[in-house]
């Protein structure tokens, strides 16, 4: 008997003995396997649990139409799309409990597909010769993958291919066996933040929620974490979102890597969840600190976060472009919506003294965001800055509002 099953990917034409290798691995740790294949041309060695003719019917075509579109993108495109589709139907009816797959970066470029397909919480893992690499940009990372470079195993199995594959193995059955669902026997709450010295409405918020009965889930915004947010609440995750931390739309406007992806602030609202919104940071840009500043934001102030972030403010019209996008986005739902606005300020870093106090910019922004806002989102001005317990006191009044008019589920209290 076996405890989980781990669903193996790749080519099995070309990576049959590695693939073999991760198989046999599992399956000595006491797990099950099933065999996925999604090679084109060769065939495996042994007969695969699904094989290719089955990957390319499930993907809308036939092995016969990859091979004749001369293209290994089309080709391996059609492959990613069965592969998707498969993993996802045998995710859902509980017949497989992980994922590992393993590729170059064909393979990589299929692996990101599927990994993205499958929920938060179920393991994900993916064995590729350029894992972490700048080729792979953020936006195609689902937020829990696991990856590991497979060093020196391009052509054939070795005594260091060997170690990667076996750690893999491992990780994604013991990711398997301790996973828990990502579910709740309390109505959950989805929040936007970032570290409490930049906002620190979490700080009132938080405990204020879960006596009323909630799960609280804080999201911290950049990149990966608002990615996070906005996948679960695609998925109905959950009851209302407070989302109060936006830097991730003004990096994606500029550029910068550290963005959650082009449909960020999107997602609740799509999918009919009750939303309160506030443009927190909204007048910072986060850059990497591994790269250097762009040349038209060398003459602005940085604020050097830590050695992996640095920060720059926006110009007046840059952040008045940033307040219509914000408003573009939240106007897609037909959900209630309620957007607050702070008109003391917007992050630590703007207060008088601070690295980032730029009040024309400020007033500029908070004017746009008011003139540019639709007629069925509410809003409400305040004169606090959004660190002040005034901010968040008014935020929570909104949703127990929306409580009471039944907008928002009921939550047994603690």
């Amino acid at each position: 008997m076996t405890d989980k099953t781990i669903l193996i990917i790749g080519t099995y034409d070309t990576k049959n003995d590695e693939l073999d290798f991760i198989a046999g691995k599992i399956r000595s740790l006491g797990g099950g396997t099933m065999t996925l294949d999604v090679s084109v041309l060769g065939d495996p060695e042994h007969a695969t649990d699904i094989s290719k003719h089955e990957v390319a019917e499930a993907g809308g075509g036939s092995i016969a139409d990859a091979i004749a579109s001369g293209s290994e993108h089309i080709a391996m495109n059609l492959m990613s799309q069965g592969a998707c589709a498969l993993a996802r139907q045998l995710c859902e009816t509980g017949k497989i409990d992980g994922v590992i797959i393993l590729g170059g970066t064909m393979g990589t470029d299929l692996a990101l597909d599927v990994c993205q397909g499958l929920p938060i919480g179920f393991p994900k893992y993916v064995v590729s010769t350029v894992s972490f690499s700048a080729l792979i940009p953020s936006e195609r990372l689902s937020p829990d993958i696991q990856m590991i470079l497979w060093a020196g195993g391009l052509y054939g199995l070795n005594a260091i291919c060997r170690s990667s594959l076996a750690q893999a193995a491992g990780a994604v059955l013991g990711a398997a066996r301790a996973a828990e669902p990502a579910a709740s026997d309390r109505p959950v709450i989805g929040i936007t933040s970032l570290g409490t010295s930049c906002l620190k409405y979490i700080k009132f918020l938080k405990p204020e929620l879960e006596q009323r009965g909630y799960e609280v889930a804080v999201f911290h915004a950049m990149g990966m974490g608002g990615m996070a947010f906005e996948q679960i609440a695609g998925q109905k995750g959950f009851v209302c979102v407070f989302d109060f931390a936006g830097s991730e739309l003004g990096n994606l406007l500029a550029g910068s890597v550290v963005n959650a992806g082009k449909d960020r602030h999107r997602a609740a609202g799509r999918a009919g969840i009750p939303q309160i919104v506030a443009p927190g940071c909204m007048d910072l840009i986060d850059f990497a600190g591994w790269q250097d500043i762009p040349e038209r934001f060398r003459d602005r102030p940085l604020h050097t976060h830590n050695k992996l972030v640095t920060n720059t403010i926006y110009n007046t019209e840059e952040r008045r472009e940033i307040a219509r996008e914000l408003n573009r986005r939240i106007a897609e739902t037909t959900t209630p919506t309620h957007l607050i606005i702070p008109n003391g300020g917007i992050e630590e870093w703007d207060k008088p003294g601070g690295d980032c106090h730029d009040p024309e910019g400020l007033e500029a922004f908070v004017k746009e965001l008011r003139a540019s806002v639709a007629d069925h989102v509410e809003v409400t001005e305040t004169e606090a800055h959004i660190n002040d317990n005034e901010f968040s006191a008014l935020a929570l009044a909104i949703f127990d509002r929306w409580v009471s008019e039944g907008i928002v589920p009921t939550a047994e209290r603690s």
